[in-house]
């Protein structure tokens, strides 16, 4: 029997709220991008499935088809057409992790850092000057694609530009990617993964494991929220090039192993008023 709080609800209950406002951005998403109700329906099912299968597992115990049924609310008959899909692979594009491993080595490694700290413009080989070319940033990381197909690819998509002395330089892209490359999908599930996991193990664990903090304040000018925006931008960054560095580092030295770690950051400002709030210049009220 499911557990409830003092006011008689179910767990599952008192997780339709949160979880209805989590889904929303996704729904508005998944309505823009062409993905239907019933496509979404298809997958979940298949989820469902696949998560009962592989994470609710009896210790000695064989996961019946009845069993998973119970646990989903699936019919066996779907259960066991949708069980032999087997678990998720989680594959990265081949160009996706090629770029986050030269990126990362561009902010993290000092070598190809200028005086500030800051990732430094690199020259090409053959030009004039010292110190790491792009060549061999390039080729620090990868010896399957050439440096000159690497940087089209990124000039292409903006991640770096050429400066006025002929020198490759990162761009914002390279951090946030632009519409439309197959970065910004990827990691769209990645971190909400890895941020939604981090959340419910806070839940399910005592004591909870893993930090999963804001700082949020309501009833703001739009220009106090976007002070707040450029500062926390400002902060989130030192933050993220700082881990990198000292994950670069101990990247260097590592024995290896199956672990994985992310440190994540987000910013996000909106203006809740009703519309006719706003025009009759009163505040208003939270959805």
């Amino acid at each position: 029997m499911a557990d409830s709080d003092d006011n008689g609800l179910s767990d599952a209950a008192r997780l339709q709220q949160p979880i209805a406002r989590l889904l929303r951005p996704l729904v508005r998403l998944l309505i823009r991008y062409g993905t239907t109700f019933p496509a979404l329906c298809d997958l979940l099912r298949e989820l469902y499935v696949n998560v009962a299968v592989h994470d609710f597992a009896l210790p000695d115990k064989e996961q019946t088809d009845s069993r998973i049924s119970l646990l989903t609310g699936i019919h066996r008959k779907e259960v066991r057409r949708l069980r032999e899909a087997g678990a998720p692979v989680r594959t990265v594009p081949a160009s996706v992790s090629r770029t986050s491993q030269i990126v990362a080595l561009w902010l993290g490694d000092k070598r190809f850092a200028d005086k500030k700290g800051a990732p430094a413009p690199l020259r090409r080989v053959g030009s004039k000057g010292r110190g790491p070319t792009f060549e061999s940033l390039v080729e620090e990381v990868t010896r399957d694609v050439r440096p000159r197909a690497v940087l089209d690819e990124w000039l292409d998509r903006k991640i770096v530009s050429i400066d006025e002395d002929g020198r490759v330089a990162l761009g914002e892209a390279a951090i946030a990617p632009n519409k439309g490359d197959e970065r910004q999908l990827y990691y769209f599930g990645r971190n909400l993964h890895d941020h939604i996991a981090a959340a419910v193990v806070n839940i399910v664990s005592e004591p909870a494991p893993f930090m999963e903090r804001a700082v949020h304040y309501e009833g703001l000018s739009e220009d106090s929220a976007r002070r707040l925006e450029t500062l926390s931008r400002e902060l989130a960054m030192e933050g993220l090039i700082a881990a990198n560095r000292e994950a670069q580092t101990l990247q260097r030295s590592d024995e290896g192993g199956g672990w994985r770690w992310t440190f994540g950051v987000y910013v996000y400002r909106v203006d809740e008023q009703p519309p006719q709030a706003a025009a009759s210049g009163q505040k208003g009220v939270r959805a």
